[in-house]
């Protein structure tokens, strides 16, 4: 084919290869990988990466069928402003399935990520590890949990699962600081229902064996879970919100100039009061007091379907990211247990490692007791809590609405273990145990020889309460900080926030921690 030159002579155009024809049928083509990826960042920031690499393998007749993208779209892009790096694996293109070149696009992503700096997410929706490349596939995985490790504390990693996720890939998600699932739709296990009937002869659905569900009532695997992708995209994009570029970097605040209609840092708080009952016995829903306390409107929750007796989540406090850890009385009286103690150690740690101060809302009597809770190992479970606690460096508040018994007073963010700024309202109760257990053990003699052992027990846990079930000897002892009304919670908490800022705590050089397992 010829064509007229500059010169008015005719020069050669070459023809366009089959490659160069693919590749242009794949921009032209409308992926669903593509259209996510477009969703999450703002409009007209995303720049795809790699759009043109194709796989080498010639087993099993693949050298016929070289797609360009692999089955991958990478790219970066920003999000509210702020650059973010993401890969969503096409499901339409050999499955999604992961093989050398689709590894290699993942993992320089990824590098290019932690040398920016920046924030990464990975969406995922395959069929697994390409068959037909063998331990090249087994290869690239490897070589992304690495990557997952280096960049663990360093930039945030979120997983959106948006389809199947399965085997080895399943590691990936779980390394990373939170997961999104999608219900009805996402599906994360290591061996499938067929392979677990053809072992274990058990009849089980995908839905039942890792549905979004599962993981996010069940497992813990699932932070949150979505009705659609675009929850979970938009979802995404909610969460970025509150966390920094990296771990160097502040998390970014929220001021009246740019939001205008945030909310009043000096204001009062009197309808905790409509939310908290009279009677230490009754339980009630702290939801409801950290969504009164923070930003209104703010208030992010991570792990609501999970160990529901304690709430973990993200919110604003005067325009600042907090995290929230708050003891639920409406579940199990608030106790804490061995999932409890994991979804609260991982949330605290997931804080700390990206510079946002921790807002503890205290009111537990205790562990749960029971054979069960031992035999499974609430001791090293429980210690990782406690180690998340005393490990954290960033700014540690701590207010103690009603109970704080035994050793979940100890764990829930004490002066003992390193919390910087302890508050109590006036219902505060700080002791080892509740008075009947007490007084069952102080005045069990006294009252076995009383005339009215009815009488005698009541005025002995009366006495004991007078004596503990106050805060005024935890302040004595400067355990406490300052006893307020919990009208001015709010106001207290962002005014300590504010004089903690810049706050700096070292610790000992080391290889690295050893936290109970």
């Amino acid at each position: 084919m010829t064509a007229p030159g500059d010169n008015n002579t005719l020069s050669v155009v070459t023809p366009p290869t089959e490659a160069e024809l693919n590749l242009v049928r794949a921009e032209r083509r409308v992926s669903v990988a593509r259209a996510r990826l477009e969703t999450l960042f703002d409009p007209g920031s995303f720049e795809e990466l790699g759009a043109g690499v194709t796989h080498r393998c010639e087993n099993f007749g693949l050298d016929k069928r070289r797609v360009p993208g692999d089955g991958v779209v990478t790219g970066v892009g920003t999000v509210d402003g702020r650059t973010v790096y993401a890969y969503c694996q096409d499901k339409t293109v050999f499955g999604g399935s992961l093989g050398e070149a689709h590894a290699m696009k993942i993992c320089r992503l990824m590098d290019l990520a932690l040398r920016a700096k920046k924030p990464f997410v990975a969406v995922n929706d395959s069929g697994g590890a390409r068959i037909h490349e063998g331990v090249e596939s087994l290869a690239g995985y490897g070589e992304i949990f690495r990557r997952n490790v280096k960049s663990s504390g360093v930039i945030p990693q979120i997983a959106v699962i948006c389809g199947p996720c399965a085997g080895g890939a399943v590691y990936s998600p779980a390394l990373m600081d939170f997961v999104m699932m999608v219900e009805g739709s996402s599906f994360m296990f290591l061996t499938g229902p067929k392979v677990v009937k053809t072992v274990t002869f058990e009849d089980v659905t995908t839905e039942e064996l890792g549905g979004g569900r599962t993981h996010a009532q069940r497992t813990g695997v699932a932070n949150i879970l979505c009705r659609s992708d675009l929850e979970a995209l938009e979802k995404t994009r909610k969460l970025l919100s509150y966390l920094p570029e990296h771990c160097g970097d502040a998390p970014p605040k929220w001021t009246a100039d740019d939001h205008p209609g945030a909310d009043d840092d000096a204001r009062f708080c009197p309808e905790l009061l409509e939310h908290f009952p009279e009677s230490a016995r009754t339980p009630y829903d702290i939801v409801t007091v950290v969504q009164s306390v923070v930003d209104r409107g703010t208030f992010f929750e991570v792990h609501s379907d999970w160990a529901k007796n304690i709430v973990v989540g993200l919110a604003r406090l005067g325009g600042q990211p907090v995290g929230i850890v708050a003891n639920q009385p409406a579940e199990l009286a608030g106790c804490l247990d061995i999932d409890a103690s994991r979804k609260a150690a991982r949330f605290i740690r997931t804080c700390n490692a990206f510079n946002i101060p921790i807002v503890s809302l205290v009111d537990v009597p205790g562990f749960l007791p029971g054979t069960e809770q031992e035999h499974r190992g609430v001791i090293d479970h429980g210690a990782k809590m406690l180690y998340a606690y005393c490990e954290a460096t960033v700014p540690k508040i701590s207010v103690i609405l009603r109970k704080a018994y035994g050793g979940a007073y100890i764990v829930m963010s004490s002066k003992h273990v390193g919390g910087d700024v302890n508050l109590a309202w006036p219902t505060a109760e700080i002791a080892v145990m509740g008075k009947k257990g007490a007084v069952e053990i102080l005045f069990r003699k006294q009252i076995k020889g009383a005339e009215d052992p009815a009488a005698a027990t009541q005025q002995a846990e009366d006495e004991y309460a007078e004596r503990f079930l106050n805060p005024r000897q935890a302040a004595s002892r400067g355990y406490i900080d300052s006893v307020i009304e919990p009208a001015e919670t709010r106001r207290k908490l962002i005014r300590f926030l504010r004089r903690m800022e810049g706050k700096q705590e070292l610790w000992p050089a080391r290889r690295n921690s050893n936290m109970p397992t």
